[in-house]
């Protein structure tokens, strides 16, 4: 089987966690058919420094429902190389009107589309505030949403949340649910063996971004001065935090880190104070990686199956993160969280979830 791989762009820096997920699907259909076998296609590529004529471009799109970095000459590209493959897989639903062209050119192969989020809900959360291209750019969104739903073969979706959601908005049920999963790159004969300390080291994990920048600042607001701990917030773009945000002085803002691995071994515990949002979120599947204990809101840990309380704890107010945060610096613990690290390598690895990519290819 040949596979063209449709992404949404080759990055030159750190992977954002959308990107992580795209490398996941990646890896795991090259694990199954041959890395051969499988072709990427680049919507993006950040090594190329767009022009004028790009940024016009992007306007002019819109309006026929293109997203930022796909054109009608892009498409034609994809659908003339897809004859030569047994599948194309568009790795973002909102590139929707790729499936929709294909259908349309009468491609002869299957076409599967990934929901990374519903991204009508997540560009909804991303998009604060007025903005006057707010409305196209949620329409074209949604719209493309809808071509992945009508021509699409297949589609995936990480968690029945999505895919109640997708029947709702677009009448299309969720072919195969495929959870966010990583390839293990915390593999040890030995694990830290420290037990956490009194004044917790607590690390938010997560790029800039609307929704997690709100939930460090909640979390600074309202747990923070409750509690006898250290924070520290490590992520792509997060030099922008301290300009928009209320950050106390002494809480450590680490830009863009090029290895994360130090960051989670020294703390004592993840904590991840998100309110909004669609999909899974990939710092989550981090920390189960590096079996850190975890202090998480229902939206940090939708789509996962977990025991909370050996997880850490799941916290919705303030009360219940300052509850959970005291109970864990009174009572000291491993800081390997030999639990976590076990439903990983269970549940959210890149070969534990392959059983689920050969529904989808056969």
């Amino acid at each position: 089987m040949k596979i063209l791989f449709i992404r949404y762009k080759k990055s030159k820096n750190i992977l954002e966690g959308g990107e992580q997920g795209s490398q996941k699907n990646y890896n795991v259909l090259s694990s199954i058919v041959g890395e051969e076998n499988v072709e990427t296609y680049y919507v993006h590529d950040e090594s190329h420094k767009p022009r004028i004529t790009d940024y016009v471009g992007v306007l002019c799109y819109f309006f026929k429902n293109y997203y930022y970095g796909l054109s009608p000459k892009r498409v034609r590209e994809i659908v003339e190389k897809a004859k030569s493959f047994d599948l194309v897989f568009v790795d973002r639903s909102i590139f929707g009107i790729i499936a929709k062209r294909l259908k349309e050119c009468d491609y002869k192969g299957r076409v599967v589309c990934f929901f990374h989020n519903v991204e009508l809900d997540y560009f909804k959360a991303k998009m604060k505030g007025w903005n006057p291209a707010k409305s196209l750019i949620l329409h074209c969104v949604d719209k493309n949403d809808g071509y992945s739903c009508k021509y699409a073969d297949k589609i995936i979706t990480l968690n029945p949340r999505d895919s109640k959601r997708i029947k709702t908005l677009y009448n299309r049920d969720s072919d195969v649910m495929i959870p966010v999963a990583f390839a293990d790159r915390y593999n040890r004969e030995s694990y830290p063996s420290e037990m956490t300390r009194s004044k917790l080291q607590l690390l938010f994990l997560g790029a800039y971004f609307g929704p997690n920048n709100e939930g460090i600042e909640w979390f600074f607001n309202e747990v923070y001065p409750h509690v006898n701990v250290e924070v520290k917030i490590v992520g792509k773009g997060m030099d922008q935090l301290r300009a928009n945000y209320k950050i106390p002085e002494e809480v450590e803002v680490v830009n863009d880190a090029p290895d994360l691995e130090p960051y989670f071994e020294n703390a004592d515990m993840m904590v991840l104070p998100i309110f909004k949002g669609s999909g899974m979120k990939v710092k989550t599947c981090e920390s189960l990686m590096y079996g850190k204990n975890i202090v998480a809101t229902d939206e940090a840990l939708v789509g996962y199956d977990l025991d909370y309380k050996k997880m850490g704890g799941c916290c919705n107010t303030a009360k219940e993160f300052i509850d959970v945060i005291n109970e864990i610096s009174a009572n000291p613990r491993p800081r390997f969280n030999n639990y976590c690290r076990q439903v990983f390598l269970e549940k959210y690895t890149e070969k534990a979830v392959e059983k689920l990519f050969r529904q989808v290819l056969y």
